[in-house]
């Protein structure tokens, strides 16, 4: 009886001991479990909240099938295209003081960065860019020169760009060599140019384009020539006359297409009757539309283009999309070719509206761009002296107005 009763006494005791524990389970179960860790919510903010992008115009308008047309229709595009807020504005007149009106407006409306086109906006980029140091300033073909001058630079000191200030020039030589090239492959052998002032832009125009028609007359076994001078100034009457003179001279002496590289001096010949077939080469922008109204459909074979196509989306996204401002902010910088297969991606080009035929195709475009990028064809930059050209004569004739009228 004893034993029996030790039995159970055992076994109440083991049972209430299972009952425990399993009630113990049960209740870590329900405890929330410990965290040693802080949460917290991350927010990305998207560029279309960063960033709102004004163009300025030079003066004048966007339809002026000129570098305002080209750099409105390329930051709209982009900016449409990646949803960031874009608009425009046209200073009252054109001055600087005009113009640092208007970038100031676009400043207090919100804009934080700028499209700045030629070099007619230095001045207002040195009145403006430390004053507003957080807006971006891309300005296009405004050279080292330019702002230097605007900034009243002597020898003494020189101009220190701002870091919020990017400024694109170009390659000129490799634009005329392409123009150049392009000319004598169409089957024109008899060329000329004219340029405005000998300043260096001009000169590496002119001396590009020499080379290019040098190197296609090799291409092709023949023998070119090109008739070479200066207005001496684009818009002055001394300068018309000359151009006048000189020019309807070498038309009618078999001269067969110009290339005009300088201010209006394309537009010359507009009021006075041409007894020959006037053919124009531009440049800076595809001219075809300008000329082609003044002179008639057909006469602009081509351009040597600074394609701000090509920069301005470039630029915006290395400053919106890759934030990558530092590889731009404070510099100048000179571009060119980047690409040998993507000709659209190219700061110089010949533009769409260019006279291809059967001597001178997109493929055979397409293969001297190459040439041009891998090296296989080089370009001479300088200045200092005229170019070698050895299947091509060259006549130089220096300034086609005396300098004192």
């Amino acid at each position: 009886m004893k034993k029996c009763l030790l039995w159970i006494l055992l076994l109440s005791l083991l049972a209430a001991c299972f009952s425990g524990c399993k009630g113990d389970e049960d209740l870590s179960l329900q405890l929330p479990p410990e965290s040693t860790t802080e949460t917290t919510e991350e927010t990305t903010v998207s560029p279309q909240a960063l960033f709102q992008v004004a163009m300025i115009t030079d003066y004048y308008d966007i339809t002026d099938h000129s570098f305002n047309q080209t750099t409105y229709e390329a930051g709209r595009d982009w900016c449409e295209e990646h949803n960031i807020p874009f608009t425009y504005y046209k200073p009252e007149m054109d001055s600087t003081e005009a113009r640092v009106t208007a970038i100031e407006q676009a400043i207090r409306e919100g804009a934080n960065v700028l499209l700045l086109p030629g070099f007619s906006f230095a001045g207002a980029i040195v009145e403006t860019a430390e004053k507003y140091p957080e807006v971006y300033y891309i300005a296009l073909d405004v050279g080292e020169f330019d702002l230097q001058d605007a900034a009243g630079c002597t020898d003494d000191f020189s101009y220190v760009y701002p870091k919020n200030v990017f400024s694109a020039v170009y390659q000129e030589e490799v634009a005329g060599f392409l123009a150049g090239y392009a000319t004598v492959r169409m089957g024109y052998t008899n060329l000329g140019f004219v340029g405005g002032i000998a300043v260096p832009a001009v000169m590496r125009y002119g001396y590009g384009f020499i080379q290019g028609a040098d190197y296609a007359a090799g291409e092709l076994g023949i023998q070119a020539s090109v008739k070479y001078g200066y207005s001496f100034q684009c818009f002055c009457d001394a300068g018309a006359r000359g151009v006048q003179e000189h020019v309807g001279k070498w038309f009618k002496s078999g001269t067969q297409a110009v290339c005009f590289c300088g201010g209006g001096i394309y537009t010359y010949f507009k009021d006075i009757e041409c007894p020959y077939d006037f053919r124009a080469i531009g440049v800076d922008m595809d001219m075809k539309a300008i000329i082609d109204e003044i002179y008639g459909s057909g006469t602009t074979l081509t351009s040597a283009m600074k394609n701000f196509s090509a920069t301005i989306p470039w630029a915006l996204s290395k400053l919106i999309l890759e934030d990558d401002w530092d590889s731009l902010g404070g510099t100048v910088q000179n571009l060119g070719l980047v690409s040998g297969s993507e000709l659209e991606k190219n700061h110089v080009a010949l533009p769409d509206s260019t006279q291809w035929n059967d001597s001178f195709t997109r493929e055979d475009y397409a293969a001297i761009v190459n040439a041009l990028y891998t090296g296989a064809v080089t370009v001479d930059a300088s200045t200092e002296q005229e170019p070698l050209a050895k299947h091509i004569t060259v006549e130089y004739q220096g300034n086609l107005a005396p300098s004192d009228e």
